[in-house]
């Protein structure tokens, strides 16, 4: 739970450069000037974003900057401020269209289950081997994510759950309900097994992260607004709020309040769980049912940069010590380079894979049979190129409750 506090005043930077040497974009390139010039320095001098200015959009969010920052400086709202202001005077690419309505997107072609995200995901395939989407401002340094065949909203509710006391809010996000539903079932099958009903309520909408990334802060505010409502709802039942995403939670915790000065997240703030943080309190309480099966296999965990800054550990590597037969690699690979949106669009694709490089390289070289990540931008990465998959932890999680439960 222990997101620091921040500072909403440029003053308050002191002009360090601790955040320059944290940042995976000013190391691979020297296009990006750095989070302190960019952010509190153009802030402090009010300075607005001039014509020639695009270096705001070489920032990639993922908030090392912040995570360092010894005076606790919001340097990334600062960035992605500078950013928005910037558009307000220069043209979106039809890659910034794109890729900040993932949700509508998301709903249109999962819309007909099997038929709409198969027709959905040759067409991307044929359009990036022709060109189409180059030309639409999409890199080609890794492969666009793919849709489900039945997005996790309709898996949802076919699935019967048990009838429980305990009660949990699960935020999805776009990714998991239209591209990775099988983590969010996932999630439902070991909260269920753990004696707790989920709930999904239609009314939330997307975190608003890919919405921020390509320069729509305005649009950003609404989705917060909308979700914070829903929100306290819950919280102010007492009923704990879980993701299984790491910049959602990020965005429910910690983006909303220093973007917008949002004051009702408070509200609910201490209700917003990671996953694997959740089960984790939950152990120790002793409320954390323990009926592991074995699971025969080596992993490679790689730590997402929003996890990091949030600042609670690593509770999916604590989670899986109680995997009998689990062997787990810490990759300790920085940074991968996606960041949300930032690996698919042209201009910063090729940015993004050298950023990755550790990432990928370590993956390869390492024995491990699988990669582990709870980003779900990160475990792209980690398969592009690598020859290897990337799942989420509680993938194992489910698999080894199924194997004790199977016999």
């Amino acid at each position: 739970m222990g997101t620091k506090i921040r500072q909403e005043n440029p003053d308050a930077c002191i002009s360090c450069n601790i955040c320059l040497t944290a940042c995976p974009v000013a190391k691979a390139s020297r296009l990006y000037r750095g989070p302190k010039l960019n952010g509190p320095a153009l802030t402090r001098m009010r300075k607005l974003v001039d014509d020639d200015d695009a270096v705001v959009k070489y920032c990639s969010n993922c908030k090392n900057c912040d995570r360092v920052c010894p005076s606790g400086t919001s340097i990334s709202a600062f960035n992605m401020k500078a950013r928005y202001e910037y558009f307000k005077h220069h043209e979106h690419d039809p890659a910034d269209l794109i890729l900040s309505n993932n949700e509508n997107m998301g709903k249109l072609m999962t819309s007909i289950p099997f038929v709409s995200a198969t027709c959905a995901n040759l067409g991307m395939k044929v359009a990036g081997k022709i060109g189409v989407l180059g030309k639409m401002g999409l890199g080609n340094e890794a492969p666009l994510p793919s849709y489900a065949t039945m997005n996790f909203a309709t898996r949802f509710k076919l699935y019967k759950q048990p009838s429980c006391t305990t009660k949990v809010l699960f935020f999805p996000g776009c990714y998991v309900n239209y591209n990775a539903p099988d983590v969010g079932m996932a999630l439902v099958e070991i909260l269920n097994r753990n004696n707790i009903e989920v709930i999904v309520d239609k009314r939330l909408s997307c975190c608003g992260s890919p919405i921020l990334s390509t320069g729509y802060l305005d649009k950003v505010e609404k989705h917060a607004v909308s979700n914070v409502k829903v929100l306290a709802e819950y919280a102010k039942q007492g009923i704990d709020i879980v993701t299984t995403c790491t910049t959602c939670s990020l965005f429910l915790k910690q983006e909303y309040e220093e973007l917008f000065n949002i004051k009702e997240v408070e509200d609910y703030k201490d209700h917003v769980w990671d996953t694997s943080e959740y089960l984790m309190m939950r152990n120790a309480k002793g409320m954390l049912v323990k009926s592991f099966g074995t699971i025969k296999k080596n992993v490679a965990y790689h730590t997402a940069c929003h996890l990091k800054v949030q600042g609670f550990g690593r509770p999916s590597l604590d989670l899986l010590k109680f995997v009998p037969g689990v062997e787990v690699e810490d990759l300790q690979a920085g940074c991968c380079g996606l960041s949300g949106v930032y690996g698919y669009k042209k201009e910063t694709a090729p940015i993004g894979r050298v950023i990755g490089t550790t990432l990928r390289e370590k993956l390869t070289a390492s024995e491990a049979d699988v990669g582990l990540s709870e980003c779900n931008i990160c475990r792209l990465q980690m398969e592009n190129g690598t020859g290897k998959k990337a799942v989420h932890p509680l993938m194992l999680l489910r698999d080894s409750y199924r194997k004790r439960a199977n016999g």
